[in-house]
């Protein structure tokens, strides 16, 4: 039945016409939503009744379709409580999907009931506001700037072996990778089982079974349905083998698993990824499995990244595509592509707060766990051989037989990273590099060598005191120390995240480019994650952390225990004390932390929420090593 429903309507199709036509043909379609994201990256749902959308069709087709108030979404210093509303208008240029409810069976036709999702743009007094129309101007922005940069240095067009009169069109193109856990409903497994199974790769491509292999292929099959063009599915590094039940199911779910899916549009590449979440919660859920797309659901095991591709091409009249990062004689890259790359490595300290945005995400980034932890890339040891560094933050991927593959891979989103910010970030760091390299006619081995360059080395274009290459493993070959001294101290909470846009103000400069990320959106994207820091901290972290401590409790017989439980014990409460018990002499440090996030003592909070996790990390080894000496639990 599946094969006989409509599932995408393209832009083509966005008519009067031809929309009343699908309507007629599928009465299953109930339901119209409009999806604005805000600039946190929440998306907006709501269920608008398909007789209100063909009675008002022109609206949602050439106007504001919908109005609504500022509490459906999440802008700051934009939305207020005097001036909150906000005006949706429908994006007549994206694939419209049709979401399905497989419980909920229309009766007439004996289909499920869909809902017709509409990608939208979000005005505020008439002006863009959301973080689709960002990507869409930076996008845009990019790709212009890009064709007249050609234009006007026809010795680039030479060498790739055309003219600046044979340009039709520069095209980015895009692709994201999801990284997810699921289990069984109130299923846990011990930390240690998880651990070791990462360390022995048992779970890495190994084979899916029972319930993950049906949710897997049903989520692939329906993707392709959508049009998605999925490539590949498979088990992900986390995870161990579920328990196997009397009647041949599996309880004790806990694995890890990754979904890729072909490039697309930047704007359809954000698009795809939100619903593909869908798809994947709700098939998951079908088949009796919770799905979490957290950074770091489970400490001391890998956590879940969304590794984002990135290329850009020039079509031609002819209708040939070349790609511009694609090296045109022996080299890494082109010139064009050491620009990007640089770009992206010289400004990532302003990219990294629409990137890395969440407490969640932080944990995350930690020596060990195939997540980047400075900003440095990896070309490979030799032009011949491409590089599969994986400790790095940004690597570029090659195919000597393929040249329209040639991309960069970004390693430090993860699945709650707003990827319409993100790409767009990228498209503005890649833009300030490329315009240096082409203004500056520098040639290949001068761009390798300041790429290659030591902390002591001057840069033309990148920072002296920094290196930005390393062709070997960043989390072993170095100290933290070396790291931070060759690479640069990179924050650790999200306070010290957002604290770039004041301390790099040329760099922040670079986003406003083209009025892409204008002083206002700044301003309000700032203010809501500075305000989700704080409540996360007030109203999740902590409460958690303190039914965390009180789970530690003395498991051993005082009158048999040995010296060493007696020793660890009293480490354990002294801990204990330290992070979460007041007396009238001292605080503790939950309470100072929470003090401080009352003055808005943020530079405080944020050491403090340092020093708490150093602080837990100690408290849950010693836990450990003193369950593990008793005999008797």
């Amino acid at each position: 039945m599946r094969e006989d429903l409509c599932y995408v309507i393209k832009k083509e199709n966005h008519n009067k016409e031809d929309l009343f036509k699908i309507l007629e043909d599928n009465p299953q379609i109930r339901f119209v939503s409009l999806g604005g994201v805000d600039l946190i990256g929440h998306e907006t749902e709501e269920k608008i009744p398909v007789k209100v959308f063909r009675d008002d069709i022109e609206l949602f087709l050439h106007g504001i379709a919908v109005q609504t108030d500022g509490s459906s979404v999440y802008l700051p210093e934009i939305a207020t409580l005097d001036n909150a509303k906000i005006d949706m208008k429908s994006d007549v240029e994206a694939n419209w999907f049709v979401d399905y409810n497989y419980e909920n069976v229309h009766l007439e036709s004996g289909r499920p009931v869909g809902t017709l999702k509409i990608p939208c743009f979000l005005y505020h007094d008439g002006i863009p506001v959301d973080s689709r129309h960002i990507l869409k101007d930076a996008t845009g922005y990019f790709e212009d700037h890009m064709e007249q940069l050609l234009k006007d240095n026809p010795e680039q067009t030479k060498a790739y072996g055309f003219s600046p009169y044979d340009i039709k069109k520069v095209h980015v193109t895009a692709a994201t990778e999801l990284e997810f856990w699921v289990r069984t409903p109130d299923s846990n497994r011990e930390l240690q089982e998880l651990t070791t199974s990462q360390e022995l790769n048992e779970q890495y491509w190994a084979k899916t079974r029972g319930a993950v292999r049906t949710a897997l292929e049903d989520s692939l099959l329906l993707m392709e349905l959508y049009g998605m063009e999925p490539e590949m599915g498979h088990k992900e590094v986390g995870g161990v083998k579920a328990r196997l039940q009397h009647d041949g199911s599996f309880s004790g779910i806990m694995e890890q698993l990754e979904i890729d899916w072909k490039y697309s549009t930047t704007m359809q590449t954000g698009d795809n990824e939100i619903f593909i979440k869908h798809i994947i919660k709700e098939i998951f859920r079908a088949n009796g499995m919770d799905v979490t797309f957290l950074a770091k659901p489970i400490p001391g095991v890998a956590g879940s990244g969304e590794h984002t591709h990135m290329g850009v091409a020039v079509e031609l009249k002819s209708g040939k595509r070349i790609n511009l990062f694609h090296p045109y004689r022996k080299h890494f890259m082109s010139p064009v592509g050491y620009g990007a790359l640089m770009g992206i490595l010289k400004n990532y300290e302003i990219m990294n707060p629409f990137i890395t945005s969440s407490n969640e995400s932080f944990k995350r980034l930690k020596p060990g766990f195939e997540a980047p932890v400075c900003i440095v890339t990896s070309l490979g040891r030799s032009v011949d051989v491409p590089s599969r560094n994986r400790t790095i933050l940004i690597g570029l991927i090659r195919d000597e037989n393929n040249p329209l593959a040639t991309r960069f891979e970004l390693r430090s989103p993860n699945p709650h990273t707003n990827s319409f910010l993100c790409m767009s970030s990228m498209l503005m760091a890649m833009d300030d590099g490329i315009n240096h390299v082409l203004k500056e006619n520098r040639d290949e081995d001068s761009l390798l060598e300041e790429l290659s360059k030591t902390p002591e080395d001057d840069g033309i274009y990148l920072q002296k005191g920094r290196a930005y290459r390393s062709e070997v493993n960043v989390f072993e070959d170095y100290t933290d120390a070396e790291r931070d001294r060759i690479f640069g101290k990179v924050p650790a909470t999200v306070y010290e995240n957002i604290k770039a846009f004041h301390i790099y103000p040329d760099k922040l400069a670079i986003l406003k480019n083209g009025d892409v990320f204008r002083g206002s959106i700044i301003e309000s994207y700032q203010s809501a994650v500075l305000n989700k820091w704080v409540t996360e901290i007030q109203h999740r972290i902590m409460p958690d952390l303190m039914r965390e401590i009180r789970g530690y409790r003395l498991l051993h017989d005082p009158a048999n225990a040995s010296d060493l439980d007696i020793s660890n014990w009293l480490a354990i409460r002294d801990l204990r004390v330290e992070l979460m018990k007041d007396s009238l002499n001292r605080t503790s440090m939950f309470t100072q932390i929470k003090e401080a996030l009352d003055k808005e003592n943020y530079d405080l909070a944020s050491q403090l929420q340092k020093d708490i996790y150093i602080k837990m990390d100690n408290l849950r080894m010693l836990y450990s090593l003193y369950k593990k000496n008793l005999l008797d639990i």
